[in-house]
């Protein structure tokens, strides 16, 4: 198939800006400012179906469309705060196919009225950072970027803006008071980033996959990028898989390929010819998926988009999948997803907050084999006074991999505990 996001795989030296030029780069971005109106390419979005490739799902062209046209200006933020345990899709775009990133936060810049742009990196991601700044030099050296744009009256500028290792600031609320120079910590919504977002002003909230996509749709069209994926999930996927899998990476795959085709296809199948035992399709945040011996087939013959997944008791999400196989005990992953959670924490809202060190302490119990039946009993009660009473979704995700390993997974804790 041939690649649409990862066309690194495909052309060589596309991170090259003449090589990216030479195979159609700026185009669609020059198509957009100098034939197209802005609403004309956010309803092309709109009508390609493109969902938030963040987690999310949500469809981008809705999203912006709920800026209110009467407050100005408007701003771009790209959340390229990649930190969720698992991912590792937009670090490889910006690295290997950065122009057709960049070109994609300019047209949504242009789409809704926006004379800045801002990408947002994980304080991790200093290189990417400074590799994407010569990036942006070299698009204002060329015309891409700047004043007066192809020879019309639009001006774009983009900067980028490197956290500090905060997986918190992933949440964009907590990432607009980071840009805004404040604690990253998630705001009171309503109002909503859309109408009171960076410096208070509307704003569009995008991740880096999701803009990738936008040079296609724009070049070849709406009714083009339907052709892919499936009918309520069009278009491609840039899949992350890891853990107990033979190759790991990242793998483009239309939306509606099946959890068999990524992993015994793509991925190699299974180190040792093992079994798989549980699949957490959205990295650490993940519902663990159980597999056995009758719900094999069912579950590698589910079509990964944002419908079927969740049929199956999770969500794609991020589509970060992480593989776990027989050797593994469930509360080995779930003390492994805890200590994440818990050191991520922001501290603001008292359950996420008080929740997680609870949890970890009694996870760290039965992990250790001193744990009894009452701990079972008090850890979903714990997670159960988490969910849903937080601010953020920091605090729903922490609960997911707990609450699902216990109700799926209860002979893995059973062995461990005492009566």
């Amino acid at each position: 198939m041939e690649h649409f996001l990862l066309r690194h795989l495909d052309i060589a030296d596309i991170n090259d800006i003449n090589i990216y030029k030479q195979n159609g780069g700026f185009e669609s971005l020059k198509k957009a400012v100098t034939i197209m109106q802005p609403q004309q390419v956010t309803d092309e979005v709109k009508a390609s179906g493109l969902r938030g490739r963040g987690g999310a799902g949500f469809p981008t062209g809705v999203k912006w469309s709920f800026l209110p046209n009467n407050i100005w200006p408007h701003y771009v933020v790209c959340n390229a705060d990649e930190s969720e345990p698992g991912t590792f899709k937009d670090r490889e775009i910006m690295e290997r196919n950065p122009f057709q990133f960049l070109e994609g936060v300019a047209l949504a810049c242009y789409a809704v009225g926006a004379n800045e742009g801002y990408i947002y990196l994980r304080g991790e991601f200093l290189h990417v950072q400074e590799y994407l700044d010569k990036c942006i030099g070299e698009m204002e050296a060329a015309g891409a970027l700047g004043e007066k744009l192809f020879g019309t009256s639009y001006n774009l500028k983009l900067k980028t803006h490197l956290g500090a290792g905060a997986y918190i600031c992933g949440e964009e609320t907590a990432l607009l008071e980071s840009i805004e120079g404040k604690r990253g910590q998630p705001r009171v919504r309503p109002p909503f980033p859309a109408v009171v977002g960076l410096y208070g002003k509307p704003t569009v909230i995008n991740n880096v996959e999701t803009l990738t996509n936008l040079p296609f749709i724009v070049e070849k069209g709406a009714a083009w990028y339907r052709t892919l994926g499936t009918e309520k999930s069009p278009g491609v996927k840039v899949i992350s898989l890891s853990g107990n899998v033979n190759k790991p990476g990242n793998y483009e795959l239309q939306l509606g390929t099946t959890f068999r085709e990524l992993i015994y296809t793509h991925g190699g199948g299974i180190p040792d010819g093992r079994k798989v035992k549980g699949i957490m399709p959205a990295g650490a945040s993940s519902s663990i998926i159980r597999v056995d011996d009758s719900t094999f087939d069912t579950v590698m013959d589910t079509p990964m988009d944002y419908e079927n997944v969740q049929n199956i008791g999770s969500l794609l999400g991020s589509a970060s999948v992480i593989i776990i196989d027989d050797s593994h005990d469930m509360d080995w992953v779930i003390n492994k997803t805890v200590h994440f959670f818990k050191h991520e924490s922001c501290g603001k809202c008292t359950p996420c907050r008080d929740g997680n060190y609870w949890m970890l302490n009694i996870v760290e119990r039965i992990h250790e084999g001193h744990g009894s039946q009452k701990d079972l009993t008090l850890l979903k009660s714990v997670a159960n006074q988490v969910n849903g009473k937080c601010l953020c979704a920091l605090g729903d995700f922490s609960t997911m991999a707990v609450s699902s390993a216990l109700e799926r997974f209860p002979e893995d804790f059973d062995k461990k505990v005492k009566a």
